[in-house]
């Protein structure tokens, strides 16, 4: 639903937010976003303290990087509450949504934080909602969910709270259509879906864990989180496309233009008929490479 062109958030490393040796390297590990948790590698007892560190951490993480910042809130409304009255501030890009309930919870939302932005100065609608579906009855709703807002860029299934809820193992067969769903419901609604066919837990093969992403790229995901820096690299590459797929993307779009040109509406190419659909997919490879590269540039610059 949003006008603004999607961010480019092929990996979001989860830091808690107060843990000094994770926060301090935060900023050095290649991730697109950095998402400051506040709900589950926080232990009930030191999330109010953890809220007062918010602010902090955002200062330092823009002072020394050029990742984008969200932070990951609790629910139920009460945790939320307090969560939003610390995360929106200056520096933050977006909030990931847990737990959603359905529609009406994230207008709810939505409600609160323009509140608070008005409050503060800060522009209308500028700060972002990631929402993670995390049980059956909202996936049912997911549709819904995905229109509810202007402020919503992304959906996510939250895989480990939604096997618990049904029952099950967060294996890739168990997960496979619930996020198929949310990635229909996400491509429906024009936002970005996040995540793998699969669970983010096992960090210790990154060769498979590489294979994975892979997979997810080619279903439509854009990105995923990651829980341990070592996955930070196979996300990047994971959902970036190759150059190789970028040159045959190129040649496909010159090679449209040159039929046109002659009154033609498809054409051959390695012993493979070319048409419209194609076309369109390979001019959204490319402008997802140029997207891709202009914020890898924009990263390399002094913060």
């Amino acid at each position: 639903m949003s006008a603004r062109p999607h961010p480019v958030w092929r990996s979001g490393l989860f830091v808690p937010v107060n843990v000094e040796r994770f926060l301090a390297r935060a900023h050095e590990r290649g991730a697109d976003a950095i998402q400051l948790d506040l709900e589950d590698s926080i232990a009930p007892a030191d999330k109010p303290e953890a809220r007062r560190k918010v602010e902090a951490a955002v200062t330092r993480l823009r002072q020394h990087g050029k990742s984008d910042i969200l932070v990951r809130i609790n629910q139920p409304l009460e945790d939320a509450v307090r969560d939003l009255e610390a995360a929106v501030i200056p520096g933050v890009d977006a909030i990931m949504v847990t737990k959603v309930e359905g529609p009406d919870h994230l207008r709810l939302l939505d409600e609160l934080v323009s509140r608070l932005e008005i409050r503060r100065g800060l522009p209308e609608g500028g700060i972002r909602f990631v929402a993670l579906v995390e049980a059956p009855g909202p996936l049912a709703q997911a549709h819904a969910i995905a229109r509810s807002t202007p402020r919503l860029v992304a959906l996510s299934l939250g895989a480990e709270d939604y096997a618990t809820a049904i029952g099950g193992e967060p294996t890739a067969e168990v997960l496979m259509l619930p996020k198929l769903q949310i990635l229909q419901a996400a491509k429906a609604a024009g936002l970005m879906a996040l995540g793998t066919i699969g669970t983010v837990a096992d960090y210790s093969d990154i060769e498979a864990y590489t294979q994975v992403v892979r997979r997810a790229a080619s279903f439509g995901f854009v990105g995923a989180s990651a829980i341990h820096p070592a996955q930070v690299p196979a996300l990047n590459a994971g959902f970036s496309p190759s150059a190789e797929a970028v040159a045959k993307a190129e040649r496909i779009i010159a090679m449209d233009r040159e039929a046109a040109a002659q009154g033609r509406g498809s054409f051959a190419l390695d012993g493979k008929m070319i048409d419209i659909p194609i076309v369109q997919r390979a001019e959204a490879l490319v402008a997802r490479a140029r997207a891709i590269a202009a914020r890898v540039a924009a990263e390399k610059q002094p913060a």
